[in-house]
């Protein structure tokens, strides 16, 4: 990332919407978004691999294991405005299981890139099941997105709810109800 030519750009950016870049209050803020920037888009220098570090192990477990509420903040590619939420994710495990802490930072590395939720959604189930090789892997993610909330519609309590649901998640009813309850969602499928 060229964190000079990002500066560049949001002087650019300032002037064309009618500020003074060089005005106290904003003197520094192409600095500080250059700085965010890195931050907030840190899932594109992020290798999967490295983020799981061999965390993988064998292990004779074969129920459900469901990490819930895990918080993201990750941004629209269509507005570059902010959406957030918390991911859900259940994998039943054919063998092997990965360490807790992967779970989340799996979940980091595709919530920090320009994002569409129902991409994220299915990337994050992607590389867990890819990664341990399970009997099914469950995700979803709950976001407030604020593309709808601070311009066009402005509906403040419009919530998106995405899922992605693969093997036995995706085959068995009673295995989806399971981890929709276990999540707090009491949904009747018939």
């Amino acid at each position: 990332m060229n964190s000079e030519r990002i500066e560049n750009l949001i002087k650019q950016i300032l002037e064309e919407i009618g500020e003074d870049p060089n005005r106290e209050g904003l003197k520094n803020t192409p600095k500080r978004i250059a700085r965010m920037f890195e931050e907030i888009f840190s899932g594109y220098r992020q290798n999967l691999e490295e983020v799981i570090n061999n965390a993988i192990f064998t292990a004779n477990y074969d129920e459900m294991i469901v990490v819930k509420d895990i918080d993201f903040y990750s941004m629209c590619e269509h507005h570059l405005l902010p959406f957030f939420g918390v991911v859900h994710v259940a994998y039943i495990p054919n063998g092997k299981v990965i360490g807790l802490s992967k779970i989340p930072r799996i979940v980091e590395v595709f919530s920090r890139r320009l994002q569409i939720q129902e991409k994220m959604t299915v990337e994050i189930a992607e590389a867990i099941n890819k990664a341990i090789n399970p009997l099914g892997v469950a995700v979803v993610v709950e976001a407030i997105h604020l593309c709808s909330v601070m311009r066009g519609v402005k509906k403040h309590r419009a919530k998106m709810i995405t899922s992605a649901m693969v093997g036995i998640f995706k085959e068995d009813l009673r295995t989806r109800q399971e981890f929709l309850h276990n999540i707090g969602r009491n949904f009747q499928i018939r």
